[in-house]
């Protein structure tokens, strides 16, 4: 990554909305080399129809770009140990507090990952664990964040 390309654009356009009295839409795009994806303040923060339901939030965001950054390297470490991975499966969440200036924040996000394993090298919960350990550690993201963040695994064998 370079400090002067863009790895995202973000563009949000007023359309019709006066703006100024605070009904603008939330609704926007991200890019992502071509990719469009819908993005939208949460209807938990700003109520529908000012938010977009089935466009993705920035906390959203936030929490999948953990989880994924996690993931990958997870699937790594594992093929690097010589365990094969069939299926891997997070289903994370985050959680809202307040920071000692009284502001909102991402306080605590929790990775569920679910992986399936097979072939014949099988790990046993030690070796998932110390997977999840050091993938945690080498996580970009996750080495970003002050959030506190949770990692819960479990696995099974194809």
């Amino acid at each position: 990554m370079s400090d002067d390309t863009p790895i995202a654009t973000v563009r949000w356009e007023r359309g019709e909305a006066v703006f100024t009295d605070g009904r603008y839409p939330r609704a926007h795009h991200w890019i992502f080399d071509g990719l469009t994806v819908a993005g939208s303040s949460s209807p938990a923060v700003v109520r529908l129809p000012l938010s977009q339901a089935d466009a993705v939030d920035p906390e959203e965001a936030l929490a999948a770009s953990l989880c994924a950054c996690h993931m990958l390297f997870v699937l790594d470490f594992a093929r690097k140990a010589g365990f094969r991975i069939d299926l891997y499966e997070d289903k994370v969440t985050a959680e809202f507090g307040k920071t000692e200036r009284g502001k909102t924040w991402i306080s605590r996000v929790a990775l569920n990952p679910a992986i399936v394993f097979s072939g014949d090298k099988v790990p046993t919960a030690q070796d998932v664990a110390a997977l999840h350990e050091k993938a945690h550690d080498e996580c970009f993201v996750a080495n970003s964040l002050r959030s506190e963040v949770v990692i819960t695994p479990s696995f099974s064998l194809a």
